[in-house]
Order: structure tokens, then sequence, then C-alpha cells
């Protein structure tokens, strides 16, 4: 019946559930009933069924690939690591530390924020930046964070096994978890957990722990591309492993997180590059609601994984976008600060990059361990380069005790004028 879809083609690439469908004008002088029964005959005749992940009642879950999701895609495809403007900034060996550490901090940060660490990104960056100890969970969550994503980029060439990913988790949760000695384990029969919101409605229920075993072997297969036999892309994949774990919440705490880093694990696996350089979960953080409605709209429709992949690639869309942006961003500044410095021959890439930042923010304390994690090098190295610049009179060098402290010129702009 041809006919009956005529003019549906539209909505269906926004790809509408019932819940927001059924406040639209449905086209043709149809009911909304039957506009919903032509958008999901459609649906169901092109979508393929995924076997190997069930529900909780044996159903397999299913996805399509409509012509928005492929659009999506190909973006992603494009801007993954092929662009040259971007790619050849963030892989110069003099660029790429800064955005690297930049990009780590960003996403630990944020990935924290989601599960609930209450601090704020200046004070969780300071934290990072100048390497002291976290004094409370939500620091020591942000910590874990980062430092398992700098180990995710080594893992990327290993398999996905059950102790991989229980060493992952371990190192995410360490100290931060509710549940004391829930780190590095999978969740015990009776321990009974839920999704819910803060009032206390529960959106899923995961499988019972005594189906983790099967369930985690068969989720590595799929990680690491064992099946199915069929090809799928490579970017659905990493969205579709992320729900997988999600779904199953094998851990007693900690879930969301394991899950966004097993996302960044499959992604580098599979060539995609750039991904050390972006954020994910800055987006989520600031959507949160449609992050969890990706997920409820996919159980609520037949096991649809349609919606929750579309909400990904938009999230990844616009972390390529904001990776281009910043790069493009700090190029200019670094541009218009080597215009500024060209009477000083000798600065190196991280000196000019401090100057780009502090005639930006003036008062700004820069320390030798901060510079040291900011750009991935030695601490002599970080040291030489901010004693350089206070002794050109472009920082205030400042001691308090052993501690030493290089501030911004609030008049740097006029310094550098009149050198």
């Amino acid at each position: 019946m041809p006919e009956l879809f005529a003019g549906v083609a539209q909505d269906l690439n926004r790809y509408l559930h019932w819940d927001e469908l059924k406040y639209r004008k449905a086209p043709n002088d149809w009911s909304r009933e039957t506009w919903w029964l032509a958008l999901k005959l459609k649906r169901i005749n092109s979508q393929k069924h995924l076997a190997v992940l069930k529900d909780k009642q044996g159903k397999p879950f299913a996805y399509g690939l409509p012509d928005v999701l492929l659009e999506l895609i190909h973006r992603i495809d494009r801007e993954g690591g092929t662009m040259l403007g971007v790619s050849t900034q963030v892989t110069n060996a003099a660029e790429r530390d800064r955005y690297l550490v930049r990009s780590l901090m960003e996403e630990a940060i944020s990935s924290s924020q989601l599960e609930g660490a209450a601090t704020t990104r200046e004070a969780a960056k300071r934290m990072l930046a100048d390497g002291r100890p976290p004094r409370d969970k939500s620091e020591r969550m942000i910590l874990n964070n980062f430092l398992t994503m700098k180990r995710i980029i080594e893992w990327k060439d290993h398999k996905l096994t059950p102790e991989l990913l229980l060493e992952i988790h371990r190192q995410l949760s360490e100290d931060a978890l509710d549940v004391p000695d829930g780190a590095g384990r999978f969740r015990r029969d009776d321990e009974s957990i839920d999704v819910s919101d803060m009032e206390g409605t529960v959106f899923h229920i995961p499988p019972p722990a005594s189906e983790l075993d099967g369930r985690i072997a068969a989720m590595c297969a799929f990680a690491n591309g064992e099946t199915p036999a069929d090809f799928m892309h490579p970017v659905v994949r990493g969205i579709i492993l992320h729900f997988w774990l999600a779904y199953d919440h094998p851990f007693a705490d900690g879930n969301g997180r394991t899950a966004r880093a097993l996302f960044y694990w499959q992604m580098l696996r599979q060539g995609y590059w750039l991904f050390e350089f972006v954020s994910i979960s800055q987006f989520l953080r600031k959507s949160p609601t449609k992050y969890g409605l990706a997920f409820l709209h996919t159980e609520t429709d037949g096991n649809d994984l349609t919606y929750f992949i579309i909400h990904q690639v938009e999230v990844i869309r616009q972390s390529l976008a904001e990776l281009h942006d910043y790069v493009a961003k700090k190029s200019e500044e670094v541009a218009a600060c080597t215009h500024l410095l060209h009477q000083f021959s000798g600065l190196n890439h991280r000196q000019l990059a401090i100057l780009a930042h502090a005639i930006k923010n003036p008062g700004y304390p820069y320390s030798v361990g901060g510079h040291q994690m900011s750009h991935n090098t030695a601490y002599d190295t970080a040291r030489n380069d901010l004693l350089s610049l206070a002794d050109l009179g472009l920082l205030e060098h400042r001691k308090v005790g052993k501690a030493h402290s290089f501030i911004a010129p609030k008049n740097l702009r006029e310094r550098l004028a009149k050198t």
C-alpha cells in the first residue's frame, strides 16, 4: 500500500516516538493511530534484528538506518579523523598533547558530573592540572575517570574480555562508589538495583545477576567484532555497545561511566583516532533528559535501538564540531600571539600557548605541575618554560614556601607592545 506512506518521509526522518507523534497533526486526514501504524510498518520492514542482544524476555533488539542516520554517520566518518585542517594540527607532535590533555580533562569531569559528582569544572580542572590528591568522593571520581581515559588509549589494541571490563570498572570506580566493595566486580544476586530518577520513578530494571556471565560473554564477542555475521558500521557497533552495558547494568554502581568508556574503547579500536580528542559527556550533561529518553524510547517501542543510535550520533556530531571550533580558535590565538612575539625567537609552542591564554586571562596563576600536566612534559622542562617567561617579564614569578607560582600580568599586552 504505497499510498499509505506518501507524505510521511519528513517525519520518518525525525524518527518520532508515539509519545511525541500523538500530539502532532497527522497528514492526509489520517487519524494519529493510522499515521503511527504507517510509520511502524515502514520501520519494521527495514529493520535489522540483533539476535545477539536480547531483552529480559528473550526478545531481540533491532535497529534501522533511516536517511537522517546515514547522513549523520557519513559526517562522523568524514570528521572523525580525515579532515586535514584539524588532523594536521592535532597530530602535530608539538600540539597534540595539549589537545589530548584538554579532552581527557573535559570528558573526565563531564562524565563524573553525569554520575553525580558535585564539584565545579574550574575546581576539578585545577585539581587535575596541579596534580593534587582528591579531597572527596566527587574529586576521586573525576581523577579516576581521567586516569582511566588515558589507559583506554592503551587498551584499544586489546580484545574486550570480562577481565578487561572488570579492570576498566575498577579503575573508574576505586574509592568512588556508593557501594564500598563494588569496584572491579559484577553485581551479586542479593544486590537489587534499578534505574530511577530522584523522585523514585523506576525506568529500567536490568536482567538478573544470574544471567550476567552469559550476557557479558555475548557482549565481549560483539565488541570484538565476532558477532553478528553481517556487516555493522563501526559507529553503530560502538553506540550499541554503550547501550548494551547500560541495559545489562552489570555493576552495583558506576555503569554509566563504564558504558561511555567502552564506547571510546570501541571507536579508538575501529580507527577513529580523533576520538582521543573529543568529549561526548559534555553534551550528554547539557541535556540529560534526552539521554534518558533515548534509552526509554528504545525499551518502550519494541526494542527499537534506532532512537538511541540517532541520539548518540547527534551527540557525537556536536562533539566533533566543538573540537573543530576549539582547534580553530586556539590556532588563531596562538597565531596572533606569535605575531606579537615575533621578536622572541626562542619561545617554544608550550610558552606561546601559555601567553595566548595569559593575554585573555589576566591574574591567572600558572604552576609548574599544571604546565607539566597540560603539555604532558617533564617537570624540569615545564619549570624552565615558566622561569624563562618570568625572566622576559611576561609572567610574574612568586614563591610561597617551596611552591612556585607564575601570574599572568594584567598589562601583558602592553608589555608585549613595548618590548
